[in-house]
C-alpha cells in the first residue's frame, strides 16, 4: 500500500470520514468557525491548504511542534533508525537508545534528578508521577490547583482542576484536594494535614497562561520538603525551551522532585513521555528484583520515539532555540504590549518565552462596547476571545486558539523558531483584529452572521 496515493486519491474526505467514524462534534465546531480547511502540507511555522494558502501556525498541536513541523534532522533520525534493522520492544531486554535519551535527560534536567521513567504521553507521567509518590511516601493524598491541567485519563484528570472535563466520568481517584494556585497559605493549609504524597503543579498554567508570584514556587518546594511531599512539577507544555529556558522552573531556580515531559520531545512525530525524578523516589518503587516491572509502558522505550527525543534535544541545543526563543517572545510582548493602552478590552499581554496571553476584559468607559461586551457573554461565556482568534484565521491566516474554557484569553504557543517576518505577521494581524473588535455593535453582528451561516451550513450538509 503506498500511503500518498492514498492520500491523493482521497484527499478530501477528512471532514466527512471523521463525522462518520470519528468525532462528529469536532467537525461541526470547525465548520462553524470557518476553520474547516484542507491541508495538504507542513513546514516549519506555517501549514498549506488545497489552495496553497499558507498559514502561520500559533497552536503548534497544543506544543507539540516546537522545532516546527517536518524538521529534517528529526526526519533523518527517523529514517536511519528505521533503516538500522534494530531489535525493538524487545522487553525482557535495555535497550541503548532509551539509556541514551535517559542520560541526556539527566543531564538536562534540574540538580538531584536522576532517574527516568519513558511512557507514550504527558498524561502517561503524571499517572506515573502519581503511583511512584504514593508508593514512595506511603501516604495518599494529592494536592493539586484550580484552573490546572494535567491530562484526561483517571488519575490526571483526577488532578486536573477544571470540572468541565470531569462532569460525567465519576467517580474519579480518591484522595485528591484542590487548592488555590499561587496561593501558600491553602498550600501549607492542605500539606500540614501530613498524609500528603504529592503536590503537583505547572510552573506556568496553560489554561490561561496564569504566571504565578515570584515566591511562589521556591515557598512551594520549601514547604514540600518540610512536610515531606513529592514536588512534582508538570512541564508537559512548559518544558524544553518554551518559556525561553530549559525548563520554566529555572525562571524561579527551582529544584522539583519529579518532572513531567512529553509534547516537544516528540519532535512532531512519535509520542513520548518522560518522567524524570530523584533516585530515592525511584528505588522505593522499584525496590526488589520481583517489583523490577510493577509499572511499565509497553510502547515506552520504543527506538523510534526515543530516537525522536535525542535528535529533538539535538536540534534544541545546535540550533540555539531555547536562546531565540526568549528573544522572539519578548519581541512579540513588547510589541503588542502598547496595545492594552489603545484598547480599552485589551487588559493585558503576558508570557514567558512562547507562552503568550492576550487576556481580554469588560470596557470601563464606552458604552458600545460594554453592550457588545454583554452581549457576547449571555451568548456564550468567553465569546468575546472568538473575535480574535476567528478573525485573525480567517483574515490573516493565523492559526491561534482560546487559553481556556470560558476564558477570553487567546493563546499563542508557537515554534520556537519563528522569523522576523512572522513576528511582524503577528504583530500587524493582532493590531487589525483587536482595532476591529472594538468597532463595537457592529463588530459583534458581522462575527455572528459570519457563526450563523456557516452553523446553517455545518448543519444542512450534517
Amino acid at each position: 500500500m503506498k500511503i500518498q496515493d492514498l492520500i491523493q486519491n482521497r484527499s478530501r474526505e477528512n471532514f466527512s470520514l471523521h463525522d462518520k467514524y470519528l468525532n462528529s462534534q469536532m467537525v461541526k465546531v470547525l465548520k462553524t468557525i470557518d476553520f474547516d480547511r484542507h491541508y495538504v502540507r507542513a513546514q516549519g511555522a506555517y501549514l498549506f491548504d488545497d489552495q496553497d494558502n499558507r498559514y502561520l501556525d500559533l497552536l503548534s498541536g497544543f506544543g507539540v511542534f516546537a522545532l516546527g513541523r517536518n524538521h529534517p534532522k528529526i526526519i533523518e533520525a527517523l529514517e536511519s533508525t528505521l533503516k538500522a534493522d534494530l531489535p525493538n520492544l524487545v522487553q525482557l531486554d535495555v535497550s541503548l537508545l532509551s539509556g541514551l535519551l535517559a542520560e541526556k535527560l539527566v543531564k538536562l534536567t534540574p540538580d538531584g534528578l536522576n532517574r527516568v521513567f519513558f511512557a507514550n504521553s504527558g498524561t502517561e507521567t503524571v499517572e506515573a508521577a502519581i503511583k511512584f509518590s504514593r508508593y514512595a511516601t506511603g501516604k495518599s493524598k494529592v494536592i493539586f490547583c484550580h484552573g490546572c491541567y494535567h491530562g484526561l485519563s483517571l488519575g490526571s484528570l483526577s488532578a486536573t482542576g477544571d470540572d468541565h472535563y470531569k462532569k460525567g466520568f465519576g467517580p474519579l481517584v480518591p484522595d485528591f484536594i484542590e487548592i488555590p494556585f499561587n496561593d501558600l497559605e491553602a498550600l501549607e493549609q492542605a500539606l500540614a494535614q501530613e498524609d500528603v504524597a504529592a503536590f503537583i503543579t505547572e510552573p506556568i498554567q496553560g489554561h490561561g497562561v496564569w504566571i504565578p508570584d515570584d515566591d511562589y514556587l521556591p515557598e512551594a518546594a520549601a514547604l514540600a520538603r518540610k512536610y515531606g511531599v513529592v514536588f512534582i512539577v508538570d512541564e508537559i507544555q512548559t518544558g524544553l525551551g518554551r518559556t525561553g529556558k530549559w525548563w520554566a522552573v529555572e525562571h524561579w531556580s527551582v529544584e522539583p522532585d519529579i518532572v513531567c515531559i512529553s509534547k516537544t520531545l516528540s519532535g512532531g512525530f512519535v509520542p513520548v513521555g518522560a518522567l524524570v525524578c530523584k533516585e530515592w523516589i525511584f528505588d522505593r518503587v522499584f525496590n526488589r528484583m520481583d517489583r523490577a516491572v510493577v509499572h511499565g509502558s509497553t510502547f515506552g522505550k520504543n527506538n523510534l520515539a526515543m530516537a525522536a527525543g535525542l535528535a529533538t534535544l539535538e536540534v534544541l541545543e545546535s540550533e540555539n532555540l531555547i536562546e531565540h526563543a526568549a528573544y522572539t517572545g519578548t519581541a512579540i510582548m513588547d510589541a503588542l504590549t502598547p496595545l492594552t493602552e489603545q484598547y480599552e478590552c485589551l487588559k493585558e499581554v503576558r508570557g514567558k518565552g512562547m507562552m503568550i496571553a492576550l487576556e481580554f476584559a469588560e470596557p470601563t468607559k464606552s458604552l458600545s462596547l460594554k453592550l457588545s461586551w454583554k452581549m457576547l457573554e449571555a451568548a456564550n461565556k468567553g465569546l468575546f476571545s472568538q473575535l480574535i482568534t476567528v478573525p485573525l484565521f480567517r483574515r490573516h491566516q493565523i492559526l491561534s486558539q482560546v487559553a481556556g474554557r470560558g476564558m477570553n484569553i487567546v493563546k499563542f504557543i508557537p515554534p520556537l523558531i519563528l522569523t522576523e517576518s512572522d513576528v511582524q505577521w503577528i504583530v500587524s494581524a493582532v493590531n487589525d483584529v483587536v482595532a476591529s473588535a472594538h468597532r463595537g455593535p457592529a463588530a459583534v453582528w458581522d462575527f455572528g452572521k459570519v457563526l450563523a451561516t456557516r452553523a446553517l451550513r455545518a448543519k444542512l450538509h450534517a
